[in-house]
Order: C-alpha cells, then structure tokens, then sequence
C-alpha cells in the first residue's frame, strides 16, 4: 500500500516510522527537512511537497498541529492548489490532528 503522511512531528514521525517497518511504500512530507531525512533514511520516500507526497498514494494521513493548517493543506491558500484539487482516484484521506 502506498501512503502518504504529511506532518512529521512528535506524533507523525513514530507514527510514519511505524508504516515503514511495517513493509507500506510511505511518502512523507514536512516543513522541517531533518524531519524528512530521518524518515528517508529508515526507507521512506521523500515529497518535494505535500501534493508530491500524495500522489498516487491509497491513503493519505495528516497530522498537523491545528485546524487552519488541515484547511490550508486539503482546501489551499493564497491561489495555491490543495490536496483536494490536486489528488486523482479516491484515496483514503485520515486527519490525525490534535485541534479541529
């Protein structure tokens, strides 16, 4: 199965580490580079951005620190596409944040 995970934090990174060792194709992304380097290194693939990471991925997992950041990544900002727009087929898109 090809996952995405966008949000590599205290929560996301154990929780895209896990997928990995599980065996899952798991494309990450995040704003912090070393957060993404560390992923990589336990084989995950790195997104040069969230809709990179999403591509062609069965399930997309976010987690993000607060609402407005969820909106920004799924409806886009500032006449930038989001994932809504961008994402093709029907992947199985999961929302792990803390805040709604």
């Amino acid at each position: 199965m090809h996952i995405a995970f966008i949000g590599l934090g205290n929560m996301g990174a154990p929780m895209a580490a896990n997928l990995v060792n599980a065996g899952h194709q798991v494309c990450v992304y995040d704003l912090v580079e070393s957060a993404m380097a560390a992923l990589e290194q336990k084989g995950a693939r790195r997104g040069v951005s969230a809709i990179d990471a999403a591509t062609g991925a069965d399930v997309v997992v976010s987690m993000l620190p607060a609402g407005a950041h969820v909106k920004a990544l799924y409806l886009g900002r500032d006449g930038e596409a989001g994932l809504l727009d961008a994402l093709e087929g029907t992947p199985l898109l999961l929302d792990a944040g803390l805040e709604p």
